[in-house]
């Protein structure tokens, strides 16, 4: 299929809706699901560790991201916080309440109850802070503006992005995964309400993944993803592209920066796709998830192979070949993401015939772990966001970018190092 064939992108395009990038087969992998005991409802992540867990444990079936504000100009308020939602986050991954429940049931409770009974669920909570941490306005907010991580960089703005200022941004962020949807938003919804006085929330969004156990999941535009992703077991490959290793923040070392972005897709649009054309757009096959011309998922992209007229096999302009790590100077970064589905919003095209529709709010939270963002999601997103034909269907609506700090040692807190004298 030439560029000539291809639908025009003007069909495609909604107000507010506009071109978008970074999601997809190779750039929106998902690690399998998590390998758990015989009942995942009773499956137990542990909390401690030289690294958060949420980063390159198997994936869990449910998310809840939160991202809050910080409103308190104490730098005593933020450690407090910090110290009790590690207790609390410690708590919950074991399978109890946030606190524990009073005798008395004239004190205020400090649970909401509702996962009461539903086990731990392979729950796992991953707290990240973003720049806001660190100035705001340009004042060093708690003492701790000389510690940001270079790293820790603002995301510049992409070509295509329609960002949302209510889901953009944020101080702190909450990642809680889980087996069970109830216990991944009772989670976030406890240490949300533990902030109170101190932090409010700024956005929120909850995500699902579906497949069985073993076998890569499927988004909702039909396509396996993860086949890609850097192996989780191979410590070399998670050091080289996860892990964070700044000299000029020791207290990172461990940790990894995250980026997120809420990716809506006009499923409506896509639906009405021939399958052929759907497989030029990723550079996979949508059935067997195997790159084209190949056979199988996991036999290696060649961007080499040439069709029946000499054109490249595996499109110029499609996602794959954009975003492969032969095409990024051997970059990769590990995505985490899930998708979402929010109901149905009114849109209004941009470009004739202008019609006026409801359409569903649906389509991916792009999650990404990195050892440096500057060598490896601002350069990848670059590209896809001006040259990748997906960009027909995807528009980034929401982003955030997070240096999530290494594990928490038991009788510490997470994040200590960042505020050590």
């Amino acid at each position: 299929m030439t560029h000539d064939q291809y639908p025009p992108r003007r069909r495609f395009l909604k107000a507010g809706v506009a071109a978008g990038a970074a999601m997809g087969a190779s750039a929106v992998a998902r690690p399998a699901l998590a390998r758990t005991a015989a009942d995942p409802q009773h499956a137990v992540e542990p909390f401690f560790g030289d690294h958060q867990a949420g980063i390159v444990t198997p994936q869990q079936a449910h998310t809840y991201v939160a991202v809050l504000d910080l409103v308190t100009g104490k730098r005593d308020d933020v450690i407090a916080l910090l110290r009790e939602w590690t207790d609390a986050a410690a708590r919950m991954t074991r399978g109890e309440t946030a606190k524990p429940l009073p005798a008395d049931d004239k004190l205020s409770a400090p649970d909401s109850g509702d996962v009461l009974g539903l086990g731990a669920a392979g729950l796992t909570i991953t707290f990240g802070f973003g720049p806001g941490l660190f100035t705001r306005d340009g004042h060093d907010r708690y003492g701790i503006a000389d510690r940001r991580p270079s790293a820790l960089v603002d995301l510049p703005r992409f070509n295509g992005d329609q960002l949302i200022a209510q889901k953009a941004g944020g101080d702190l962020m909450i990642q809680a995964c889980a087996n069970d949807p109830q216990v991944a938003f009772h989670a976030a919804r406890q240490l949300a309400r533990m902030g109170y006085g101190a932090a409010q929330m700024r956005w929120g969004q909850a995500g699902f993944l579906s497949g069985a156990r073993g076998e890569t999941p499927r988004n909702l535009m039909g396509f396996k993803d993860g086949t890609n992703n850097p192996p989780t077991a191979d410590a070399a490959k998670m050091r080289e592209f996860v892990w964070a290793a700044a000299a000029d923040a020791p207290w990172m070392q461990g940790g990894t920066y995250t980026v997120v972005r809420r990716i809506r897709i006009t499923l409506e649009h896509w639906d009405n796709m021939e399958r052929g054309f759907q497989e030029q757009v990723f550079g996979r096959e949508k059935y067997s998830g195997a790159p084209l011309g190949k056979k199988k998922e996991f036999d290696p992209v060649d961007l080499d192979s040439l069709d029946h007229d000499g054109n490249p096999l595996i499109p110029e302009n499609s996602h794959v070949r954009l975003s492969n790590q032969a095409s990024n100077k051997g970059a990769q970064m590990l995505r985490r993401s899930y998708s979402y589905n929010d109901g149905t919003n009114f849109y209004v095209e941009r470009w004739p015939p202008w019609r006026q529709e409801t359409e569903y709010d649906a389509g991916l939270i792009f999650i990404a772990h990195q050892s440096d963002p500057r060598s490896a999601f601002i350069p990848i997103n670059e590209k896809l966001a001006k040259f990748d034909l997906m960009n027909q269907f995807t528009t980034h609506v929401g982003s955030g970018i997070f240096a999530c700090p290494p594990g928490a040692r038991q009788g510490s807190f997470i994040g200590a190092g960042l505020f050590r004298t």
